[in-house]
């Protein structure tokens, strides 16, 4: 688990310094990191589940089309799953790890000087690169025919910008793949979050 969280730092610190290359070349593209908090459930046949506090980090891009109208992309570690108490056993708890990749259009609004409010909205893709499922025992979830890596869906967030820096954003993801792997059960990942971001 620490290896592989050390290989996911370092892999985005990696794109962050070829980004910012491309950055002190292309002015369009304004790069910077964020973090924040998750809370994630699945939709479908998994019984009474229950939303779960999670968190995410990564490195974000906006891509300038015009003075309002941009790209907003990234790389991004989450963490989503739910919580479920099946009949007659303990609680079963789901914690997948995904790196996932947002492309949203987004519109930017100038409010006051130095303040902006952005609304933006589009799909993702996330692949699933661990994680445990917990009940009577500890397994890995992407193991066995449990659940699928693949993830796709769409989503849009409102933020806003305080001067060139800073970042606040509240956003929804909406998973369209069914992620369960196990005949005649249906999962997929719903996902709010609150980040704060500083951009470079």
């Amino acid at each position: 688990m620490k290896k592989r969280l050390l290989t996911i730092v370092g892999l985005m610190s990696v794109l962050l310094v070829a980004s910012t290359t491309v950055k002190a070349q292309d002015n369009f593209v304004t790069l910077g990191v964020k973090g924040g908090l998750n809370l994630s459930d699945y939709s479908g046949d998994i019984p009474k589940t229950k939303s779960v506090l999670k968190y995410q980090f990564g490195i974000t891009a906006d891509f300038a089309l015009t003075n309002d109208i941009y790209i907003i992309s990234g790389l991004e570690f989450q963490t989503k799953g739910t919580k479920s108490r099946p009949h007659g056993i303990p609680n079963v708890k789901y914690n997948p790890m995904y790196l996932q990749l947002p492309v949203h259009a987004a519109y930017k609004i100038d409010i006051a000087p130095g303040h902006r409010f952005v609304v933006e909205a589009g799909p993702y893709l996330a692949y699933g690169i661990g994680g445990k499922m917990k009940g009577t025992d500890k397994v890995s979830i992407f193991h066995d025919d449990r659940f699928k890596r693949f993830d796709f869906g769409v989503g849009g967030a409102l933020g806003w910008e305080f001067g060139r820096h800073i970042v606040l954003k509240s956003g929804y993801d909406f998973g369209l793949v069914d992620v369960c792997d196990v005949k005649g059960i249906k999962a997929k990942n719903m996902n709010g979050y609150v980040t704060l971001g500083y951009r470079f």
